[in-house]
């Protein structure tokens, strides 16, 4: 059972950044996400795009946010269950959860805040006809260890950021890479697009436009695909395929925890600290909904940052806080770290 203050389900930046506003009021996080790394939208389907609306930043890289998001909280520790999906939650008597995973892993939090932005995130399959048989056969929708692939022949299908960054990614890791799209056209950072092209005249990317996967071959593990180009179809060796398309945005599981729902959002108390219909349970950054709603990252910031005072109070009823400015007092980490502005010196003037 893992313990903690807040379970946050979403490690999305709005929930990533739920950590930081609740380790300045010393409550502890845990994150689970569907995805096998932190980062949500930003991290699995555009990376290399800018963002122009974060305050602070003229323009900052999606990926570069999450990592600025993750080294912001690091000292305040939290813990993360990745590749795993919120299935069911539980009230206790004493108005604490327990949420269990698809995979088993249960976890017993004071609070619950969904950030689960668009919802749960589901690969965008292929129709291929017996695809769902080679699913963790040799089929993979997410590179969740590189290493997996070390040695072996794959095929990328794909014309996004995430197919070509994981075919320039595992160039150097796999014996073979083809890259597949159905278009000679891609759609990725150019900086991408322009390093696949080098790896394709060094022989180290083999890359194939237009054509299309229609067919997966082998006993009990992929062994082959059929190919559909300009009409032709012909087969290549291969022992993993990932189809790299996007993911499709579902509530899911959390559909069913018996929370009021519009438009497939959950339904918030926006006038107060972004609360559903069930006491302790929150839901902040898109997967919200209420009068005036806007799906900026920003406004996720602004939603956690209250519901973490929220938070605060009904963990700790009566006792009051200060709210203290973090130029004034510092930003204590649970990690033992002090950040703190420098003193002022004191001098006359003479």
């Amino acid at each position: 059972m893992i313990e903690t203050d807040i379970l946050i389900i979403g490690a999305g930046p709005t929930g990533l950044f739920t950590v930081f506003e609740a380790g300045l009021l010393q409550l502890k996080c845990h994150i689970i996400d569907a995805l096998p790394q932190p980062g949500g939208q930003l991290a699995e389907l555009y990376p290399k795009k800018p963002i122009f609306d974060i305050p602070g930043y003229p323009s900052v890289l999606a990926g570069e946010l999450v990592d600025n998001l993750m080294e912001q909280i690091k000292q305040f520790q939290p813990g993360f269950t990745l590749a795993e999906t919120a299935e069911t939650i539980d009230k206790l008597e004493d108005g604490t959860f327990i949420v269990t995973t698809n995979k088993g892993t249960k976890h017993h939090a004071k609070a619950v805040a969904i950030a689960g932005g668009l919802g749960t995130f589901e690969p965008r399959k292929p129709a291929i006809e017996n695809i769902a048989f080679y699913e963790e056969k040799g089929v993979e929708y997410f590179v969740k260890n590189p290493e997996q692939f070390r040695a072996k022949d794959i095929v990328i299908a794909g014309g996004g950021d995430s197919a070509l960054d994981w075919s320039i990614f595992l160039a150097d890791v796999a014996k073979s890479v083809t890259l597949i799209h159905r278009r000679n056209e891609f759609r990725g950072a150019l900086d991408s697009v322009e390093k696949v092209q080098e790896l394709k005249k060094s022989g180290k990317i083999n890359l194939i436009t237009p054509a299309e996967v229609i067919a997966i071959q082998g006993e009990n593990h992929v062994e082959s695909i059929t190919l559909d180009s300009d009409g032709k179809h012909h087969q290549i060796k291969t022992d993993y395929f990932i189809p790299l398309f996007g993911l499709t945005p579902k509530l899911g599981a959390i559909a069913n925890w018996g929370l009021e729902i519009e438009k497939n959002a959950i339904k918030v108390n926006n006038a107060l600290d972004y609360q559903t219909n069930i006491d302790g349970i929150y839901a902040i950054g898109d997967v919200n909904i209420y009068p005036g709603k806007l799906k900026l990252i920003l406004c996720g910031f602004h939603e956690a940052t209250l519901m973490c005072q929220s938070v605060y109070n009904r963990i700790n009823p009566g006792k009051r806080y200060v709210l203290k400015y973090t130029t004034v007092s510092g930003v204590d980490g649970f990690d033992g770290t002090r950040k703190e502005a420098e003193k002022a010196v004191v001098k006359a003037i003479e």
